[in-house]
């Protein structure tokens, strides 16, 4: 844990660091396949364990009405992005987990919901969760885009995903603010695209 060594200036100085190297392309492509699934009202699906399981909430929170001008919240004809994360499905969770297994948790839940053309986002920060590589490996096999959001060295997930965002650190907890981060761009990006804002110089 890096804030066990570092003060905040420090820590903060590190952080931007760290952000300012993750692949810039990569972050513009996860957009770019949202703004795809939004063009072809296909379903966006997001799974993640712990913290990335809330990232997954907030994320799919996000794209669901952050994607919407206040202005059409009540206009049944806007085309509305599809998302939903698989990690909220409390009831489904503790059956699929005490009646199979916790590595069955999401790939179970894709076998009724995904349909290909579908996009998965798997986060996980050391890429290595057995429930996630499930779902990524159904997923590749049945026609569902996979991205993935990975920490650390990446893992087993880097290998099998179509795509994704790798930030290469070894701290947890810096790696899911940063992929929370750059969520946060990208939710805005996907925002100007769906309504047509007229883009700016900083």
């Amino acid at each position: 844990m890096l804030g066990t060594k570092l003060g905040w200036s420090a820590y903060l100085d590190r952080f931007q660091r760290e952000l300012s190297k993750v692949d810039a392309a990569s972050i513009q492509r996860w957009s770019d396949a949202l703004f795809s699934a939004w063009q072809g009202q296909k379903q966006v699906f997001i799974i993640g364990n712990g913290g990335s399981g809330t990232t997954a909430s907030h994320l799919a929170e996000d794209l669901a009405k952050g994607t919407i001008p206040d202005a059409s919240l009540n206009d049944e004809e806007f085309q509305r992005l599809r998302v939903q994360s698989l990690t909220d499905n409390v009831g489904w969770i503790m059956a699929v987990g005490n009646d199979l297994a916790y590595d069955q948790i999401f790939v179970q839940q894709l076998m009724n919901l995904a349909q290909p053309g579908d996009l998965l986002i798997a986060i996980s920060g050391s890429g290595n969760s057995p429930n996630i590589l499930n779902a990524v490996d159904w997923a590749n096999r049945h026609g569902v885009k996979t991205f993935g959001l990975t920490g650390y060295s990446g893992g087993q997930l880097q290998g099998m995903q179509q795509d994704g965002i790798h930030v290469a650190l070894d701290d947890m907890g810096m790696v899911e603010s940063i992929h929370l981060g750059i969520h946060h761009w990208v939710l805005n990006d996907l925002f100007a695209r769906i309504n047509r804002v007229d883009r700016y110089a900083e």
